[in-house]
């Protein structure tokens, strides 16, 4: 990464979080050190209503840190929630950022998902990617700083009212159309009720597929998850076991394949009898979330998820803590030109 950015021609707009968690910064130094005042950003401070005075606290002292590491950059505030409580996220962080539009001599923009929210961050992206492949020469980049120890110590209270991720609706049934949800839970820690309220929300389902991580830094954090989730897998979605789907928890590409393979599968399997409708809820980690995003962009899939009204963050340290994962992931732009030409007819 260090030899791309150390190259004098490129200017790069970074995209990210300005929040409570401690990884928002993360990035935003990795890319400052190199690029210097070549680097500018947005960076996004999402406003919910049920937020304590400690994490209100870390989110401005984070605030303040990036202000300093990126001199260059405007801070957008997004109220979350609409006065009446409906999520109104991700429209308004479009409507901000259209409001912002990417230099002319931004030659790399870099989505940062480690703090974002999936509400905010899918919309983020999308409009993103598509701006970057409309300019055709500039390109668009991911990036994640990961650690599913600390996601652990972050929990969420969920709103009441499952929806859908701005941009990646549900479409709309025609009459008389034979339909087959298939439905794909991320499965992580403490999300049970909320996965359950999803589940409702999306209604009958063909199929139950619940996605875990695996491989995983820890061996049995997939056996763990199957243990908490067990009355919900066998009592309440009755998940045949061989329907149950895996992905790496470090490289968001196999998550990518899965649900890609996946979606192919059901195609065949259906052609001509039923329509088969993928759904994704990613509300876990965010390597897994990132191969679910570029899964719903390249086949148009839904994608359902709660809100989160506030979090709840104990961030004192373990003595088993380890290191964060940084992933990088460059998803369009000229490293890419001719590819399509190099493949040959299809």
């Amino acid at each position: 990464m260090a030899d791309y950015f150390a190259d004098a021609s490129r200017r790069v707009l970074l995209v990210a979080a300005a929040g409570f968690d401690p990884r928002s910064r993360r990035v935003s130094k990795m890319l400052a050190d190199t690029l210097g005042d070549r680097l500018s950003a947005v960076f996004i401070r999402e406003e919910r209503p049920g937020a304590s005075d400690a994490l209100i606290q870390e989110a401005d002292t984070n605030e303040s840190a990036l202000r300093v590491i990126v001199q260059k950059c405007t801070v957008l505030r997004v109220d979350v929630f609409a006065d009446d409580g409906a999520p109104v996220g991700g429209s308004r962080i479009v409507s901000l950022l259209g409001q912002h539009p990417v230099a002319g001599d931004v030659t790399d923009v870099i989505l940062d998902l480690s703090a974002l929210s999936i509400g905010v961050g899918f919309p983020v992206a999308r409009m993103l990617l598509e701006d970057c492949e409309a300019a055709s020469n500039r390109a668009f980049h991911l990036m994640i700083v990961s650690n599913p120890e600390m996601d652990d110590k972050i929990s969420s209270v969920p709103s009441s009212r499952a929806g859908s991720v701005k941009g990646f609706s549900l479409p709309v049934e025609a009459d008389g159309q034979g339909l087959a949800q298939v439905w794909i839970p991320q499965l992580t820690r403490g999300c049970t009720s909320a996965l359950t309220q999803i589940g409702a929300a999306i209604g009958r389902c063909y199929k139950i597929c619940p996605l875990l991580p695996f491989p995983a830094r820890n061996p049995r954090r997939a056996d763990d998850l199957l243990s908490e989730y067990r009355t919900a897998l066998v009592d309440e979605w009755e998940v045949d076991p061989r329907d149950v789907v895996y992905a790496s928890e470090r490289n968001p590409l196999d998550c990518f394949r899965t649900l890609s393979t996946l979606k192919t599968r059901f195609d065949l399997t259906m052609k001509g009898t039923y329509e088969p409708r993928m759904v994704l809820s990613p509300v876990g980690s965010k390597v897994l979330a990132a191969g679910a995003l570029m899964a719903a962009i390249e086949h148009e899939m839904a994608v359902q998820y709660l809100e989160t009204e506030s979090y709840l963050f104990r961030p004192e340290p373990t003595p088993t803590d380890l290191p964060d994962m940084t992933v990088h992931l460059i998803l369009s732009g000229p490293l890419y030109a001719g590819y399509d030409q190099a493949a040959g007819p299809s």
